[in-house]
């Protein structure tokens, strides 16, 4: 099979801009499923990565494949049998977007790299998302994935899952486990139609997953979350975040930080999920 970067070659697809009315609903519907005790009206300010409940993009049904994930799109590169993970990402804010108020994105192909892995080659893509409002920039985002063609690493469908909370002497401190229903909903959220997010026997039986996958953007927004409620005083400036491995529905979690902003998601016996660093101003 040719390398990936022969795929690759030439593919510079032109930047996207897009607009979103900044409806409400949305984030009391992000709300009610993240069980954040607030309640959003038009005027007030956007939390971080709250956004990724608006701008959505609906492909028609049969443009999607046999995993439930589009089957083309605009930043989707031209790998055969492709795969992909949500690896991490960049959130740089010079301030929030404000519900009700109409905002445009213009993304564009930050970068791409191919890199040698264990399990083969990856093709590392950054998409770079820039949000404006009344023609000012509100943030800069950018998001990681990695593209593998194939099958990736080889995964234990019936490894041991985590039982209990991990032991913890972080300041923060918040347990979570994503049971089916919750799983579901914010797959409805964020227009994601992945199958390893909802259908069960899908996830065992063709991707070997141990059980439904907890969607990357939760242990993101747990993580976010925390430390906003924690902090209600301090207006947050930047997050990076990485996604390290994957969280299956009814394990249990927690997600831990302190007024530093560094911030993880552990499951026992103390494996760290997923891990952010939080600037404050």
């Amino acid at each position: 099979m040719p390398g990936l970067d022969t795929y690759l070659q030439g593919w510079r697809p032109e930047p996207l801009a897009e607009a979103d009315a900044l409806s409400p609903e949305p984030s009391r519907a992000l709300a009610a499923v993240l069980e954040t005790p607030a309640e959003f009206s038009a005027g007030e300010p956007l939390p971080p990565f709250w956004h990724w409940v608006h701008f959505l993009s609906w492909p028609r049904h049969g443009e999607l494949g046999q995993d439930g994930h589009p089957a083309r799109g605009h930043f989707l590169p031209p790998i055969p049998d492709r795969r992909r993970m949500f690896a991490g990402g960049r959130l740089t804010i010079s301030g929030p977007l404000r519900l009700g108020v109409p905002a445009e994105r213009t993304s564009s192909l930050a970068d791409v790299v191919i890199k040698q892995g264990r399990s083969g080659e990856m093709a590392f893509v950054t998409v770079r998302g820039e949000y404006r409002q009344d023609g000012e920039v509100r943030f800069v985002e950018e998001q990681d994935f990695v593209y593998r063609s194939g099958e990736g690493a080889a995964k234990s469908p019936d490894a041991p899952r985590p039982t209990a909370l991990p032991a913890s002497d972080a300041a923060w401190q918040q347990p979570f486990s994503g049971d089916p229903v919750r799983l579901f909903r914010f797959s409805a959220l964020t227009a994601n139609s992945h199958r390893i997010h909802y259908d069960a026997p899908y996830a065992r039986e063709v991707e070997a997953y141990p059980g439904l996958v907890v969607h990357g953007p939760i242990l993101v927004l747990l993580m976010s979350e925390l430390a906003r409620q924690r902090e209600p005083e301090r207006e947050i400036a930047s997050i990076a975040y990485r996604l390290r491995r994957p969280v299956f529905a009814g394990d249990p979690v927690l997600v831990c930080g302190g007024p530093d902003g560094s911030m993880t998601v552990r499951t026992e016996p103390d494996q760290v999920m997923a891990e952010a660093s939080v600037t404050f101003r």
